[in-house]
């Protein structure tokens, strides 16, 4: 649905139970009991026929009965009474329900849904723990224990982990500023819920654990958003899962639905653990250690073992342990004694007093080069770990974003332990420990790289799309699903992707003969049949064929074995190619296919008939780039052969990156293409070569740009402009605009920019900067006008710029343009385009906050059909100026 009334869900100023009961061991009394204990401060009501009063409070025997519309109500009665029970709290003006009942059929939910609709009134659950809001003393829950106040945010589809979370939290002394059970969410869910924390000051971090997704590109866009702002960590179940029962194709086959997930998280910019222990780690990295940027780790340790141990993580993980320079060797031997390890993980020994943990920590610190540190310490009788810790305070204070320390042991180190704590240090448990935490830090870096890219839908030669569409309609209207080898070479072809030069002839050996002359022996013969996929499996391929006796043999003989696997698969002929010799080639697989949940998605991975046994491939959502691309690629194990090595020179990955940007673009094309098949793609110094295709069709539109989880780069609103005597190109901001863009910024008059977007600064730090370009175009536009300078180079000259909330009720505007071009008709352009789009994308009223003496824009915005309502209570200087564009949609308006 959307974000609206999630505050009174999990801020209400009041809350009624309805079933609630003194019964023992019934949920009722449960969570009215939770209620009452906590420190909420609001209103609570019981709602309950059989009783007068509970706990000295009094309850009414219906909803109706009411003195007030709670914010919240909480509903524990049978699963019959719950849609009457919706419908009446939404006519008294209650704007949120949890339903904690279970066993809800599915025409009681629907009908809990249907009464909740026009009232907007908001519905977590059913079949769900409750939540819980720490910060205002609030436990609408039937959990065992209450909640500590604190930053994080869990949210869980499993009401099991919930208590278990809560457990682990209260004994550890973590805090948590929501607790979220969302049991079916048949209403709420993890998108409306993300977009809600993504806003709320009290949580710095979001904590998931996620069972399914329904709703993929609502999830995504708020995922996205979410993950600008802070960390998400993510317990995706299910990596063990079932998979794909049955695929015709290999990519089909390998495109099990965790991998897709795990793409999904990825592009997002979430980092995904395994299990609830890392999702802890790996929150208490973030909140912590999120500044570090290095790409290597330096492990200091008083005992050799310990630094074996870290090391040996490491290579596990694949961390890369710092080689120490001329200059920090240097500083290490003028400080340790002449046995010290000489080598990374740094063995400061056994008996170091507390001047050599200092001198060494410091050598580190000093030398940017060292990357991040690993602090590693066991208690010693030497001296005392906590007069260790105490040294060492002032140089970690200082330096939280680099240092990350173990305390090997419990009650020995424990209060050294609590001294880095509170001087900000993330602080693990054992070595093993601390380095995963760093591999999860650089695994959430990559993340978020991904996060900021956002391709077109087409970054690579233009093809015929009309001409290859009508090649798919024409083997649909034959009633066939899959394209014929020819047919998939030319489809290959139209997207610039070399193939193999191929004939095709009939099922004769004379015919093949005549083709293997004229391209030249040896040859590869392949049979031709629409029945049949993988050909290999029943005998269909034959190489290294060298002369006509070896060929003509080799068709009698194929044919024998095809008949006999396959006795009733028709056979349309043979396909021969040249034998193509590249010693250095490596076969790859990359294709695509649909998924149930996230739509149209990309494979990679190292190929051949054993694709599937050796299991090394790796998923991405389109849209690609080749930056995307890059990643995807650099997840696999035959990656690393890739780069080359001994006598194998590096294979041209450009080459396979702009394969897969294309496998990327056919998806947005060619909404009938259902799965893509290239095995093997050869990939070695001279390029990429496609052997073997496979295209399989769908009559019911499965892929295509609208059905993307991420939406392109909206290349469909690129229009150009004759303005005062130039070209002038209107078009939809891109990430790589950021330079462009703070060219402009800095063109402007501080006045303008005072006036326009409410900001002090001349200059805008780059983070602000990065997410002026780096948009979600779900939710957002910000169109440029931009014109070559007189060197030639594009400039901006103005951008304007709309934000919505999440279900498009309301989306704020703000234009701006340079500052020698004002009154010229330049914003005119940009806001009739803004309007376009905006009432193309549903939106129902564009608003726009204008300071009173900004009498340009207001006199624009009036031209363009505004009207102006009061604006900032605490401000009269500023004026609300709002434009309905499609009213119709407007829901009802909240009580």
């Amino acid at each position: 649905m959307t974000i609206r009334h999630l505050d009174r869900l999990l801020l209400p100023a009041s809350v009624a139970v309805v079933g609630a009961s003194v019964r023992r061991g019934s949920v009722g009394a449960t969570v009215w009991r939770n209620l009452r204990a906590g420190t909420f401060t609001g209103p609570v009501y019981g709602v309950n026929p059989k009783h007068a009063e509970l706990d000295g409070v009094p309850v009414f025997a219906s909803v109706g009965q009411l003195p007030a519309a709670p914010d919240l109500a909480l509903i524990c009665t049978p699963a019959a009474t719950v849609p009457a029970l919706v419908a009446q709290l939404g006519e008294l003006g209650t704007r949120a329900a949890v339903i904690i009942t279970a066993g809800l059929s599915p025409q009681e939910k629907e009908a809990a849904l249907n009464a909740a609709r026009p009232f907007t009134l908001r519905l977590l659950g059913p079949n769900c723990l409750g939540l819980l809001s720490p910060h205002i003393g609030l436990n609408a829950s039937f959990a065992h224990t209450d909640a500590l106040a604190g930053d994080m945010a869990f949210v869980s589809q499993s009401g099991a982990l919930v208590t278990a979370v809560l457990d682990w939290t209260r004994s550890h002394g973590v805090g948590l500023s929501h607790l979220i059970s969302l049991g079916d969410h048949f209403d709420v869910d993890f998108g409306d819920l993300l977009d809600h924390l993504a806003n709320d000051a009290r949580t710095h971090s979001i904590l998931l654990y996620v069972e399914s997704i329904e709703s993929p590109r609502k999830f995504m866009s708020a995922a996205r958003a979410a993950s600008r702002n802070k960390p998400v960590i993510v317990v995706k179940a299910g990596r063990a899962g079932n998979g794909v029962t049955a695929a015709a194709s290999h990519t089909g086959a390998l495109a099990g639905s965790d991998k897709v997930y795990d793409a999904a998280l990825r592009r997002a910019g979430m980092l995904r653990v395994d299990t609830l222990q890392e999702l802890f780690i790996a929150a208490e990295t973030l909140s912590r250690f999120r500044g570090n940027q290095s790409n290597t780790l330096t492990i200091m340790t008083n005992g050799g073992g310990a630094g074996v141990m870290a090391a040996d993580a490491a290579a596990h993980l694949g961390v890369a342990l710092t080689e120490p320079g001329e200059g920090l060797m240097a500083s290490l031997e003028a400080v340790l004694p002449r046995h010290w390890s000489h080598a990374n993980p740094i063995d400061i020994i056994g008996d170091a007093p507390v001047e050599r943990y200092t001198q060494t920590l410091s050598a580190l610190l000093a030398d940017d080069a060292a990357g991040a540190v690993l602090f590693l310490h066991a208690p010693t009788a030497i001296v005392r770990s906590e007069d260790i810790a105490r040294a060492c305070l002032p140089l970690v204070r200082a330096n939280t974003s680099r240092v990350m320390s173990a305390w090997l042991g419990e009650d020995a180190v424990a209060q050294a332990r609590r001294l880095f704590q509170e001087a900000g240090v993330a602080d693990y448990a054992t070595p093993e420990e601390a380095v995963r935490a760093f591999a999860m830090l650089q695994t959430y870096r990559r993340n978020q790289a991904t996060l900021v890219e956002m391709p077109s839908a087409g970054q690579t030669v233009a093809p015929d799309v009309a001409a290859v569409r009508a090649t798919l309609d024409a083997a649909m209207v034959q009633g066939r699903e899959w394209l014929s080898e020819p047919e998939s070479r030319a489809l290959l072809a139209a997207y610039g992707i070399e193939t193999v030069p191929t004939a095709t002839v009939d099922a004769t050996p004379q015919a093949a003969v005549e083709a293997a002359r004229r391209l030249g022996y040896p040859v590869t013969l392949k049979i031709l049949s629409p029945d049949i996929t993988h050909k290999s499996d029943v005998g269909g391929v034959r190489l290294g064929l060298d002369s006509d006796a070896a060929l003509t043999g080799a068709v009698g003989e194929m044919l024998e074995a095809v008949r006999a696997a396959r006795p009733h698969a028709r056979i349309d002929g043979f396909t021969l190619q040249p034998m193509v010799r590249r010693p250095h080639a490596k076969e790859l697989i990359v294709g695509a296919s649909v998924d149930s949940v996230f739509g149209p998605v990309v494979l990679f991975g190292q190929g051949g008939t054993a694709v599937e046994v050796i299991d090394d491939t790796a998923m991405a959502l389109p849209p690609l780039n080749r930056a995307l691309a890059r990643e995807l690629v650099s997840r696999t194990r035959i990656a690393r052969l890739l780069a080359g090595f001994r006598d194998h020179p590096p294979a041209r990955l450009d080459a396979l990156y702009d394969v897969l940007v294309a496998i990327s673009r056919m998806l947005a094309d060619l909404p009938s293409m259902a799965e893509l098949d290239i095995n093997p793609l050869w990939l070695d110094e001279h390029g990429a070569l496609a052997l073997d295709a496979r295209v399989r069709l769908s009559l019911a539109p499965v892929a295509g740009a609208g059905r993307f989880a991420i939406l392109p780069y909206p290349a469909h609103w690129i229009r150009e402009h004759l303005w005062n005597g130039r070209t002038v190109v209107v078009r939809p901001i891109r990430p790589e605009d950021e330079t462009q863009h703070r060219r402009f910024i800095e063109s402007l008059d501080a006045e303008d920019v005072r006036l326009r977007i409410f900001y002090s600064r001349h200059e805008l730090p780059r983070s602000e900067l990065a997410r002026m370009t780096q948009i979600d175009y779900d939710r957002e536009m910000a169109f440029i006008a931009e014109s070559a300078d007189e060197n030639g180079a594009p400039q901006t000259l103005g951008v304007a710029r709309t934000m919505s909330d999440p279900d498009h009720v309301e989306a704020e505007f703000a234009i701006i343009v340079r500052s020698g071009l004002k009154g010229q008709g330049l914003g005119t352009l940009l806001f009739q385009q803004l309007i376009e789009h905006a009432r193309d994308s549903g939106i129902q009223r564009l608003v726009g906050l204008v300071l009173r003496e900004n009498t340009r824009m207001l006199e624009l915005a009036r031209a363009m059909g505004f009207k102006a309502e009061p604006g900032v209570p605490s401000d009269p200087g500023v004026l609300r100026m709002v434009l309905g564009i499609n009213p119709s949609n407007a829901p009802t308006p909240r009580k």
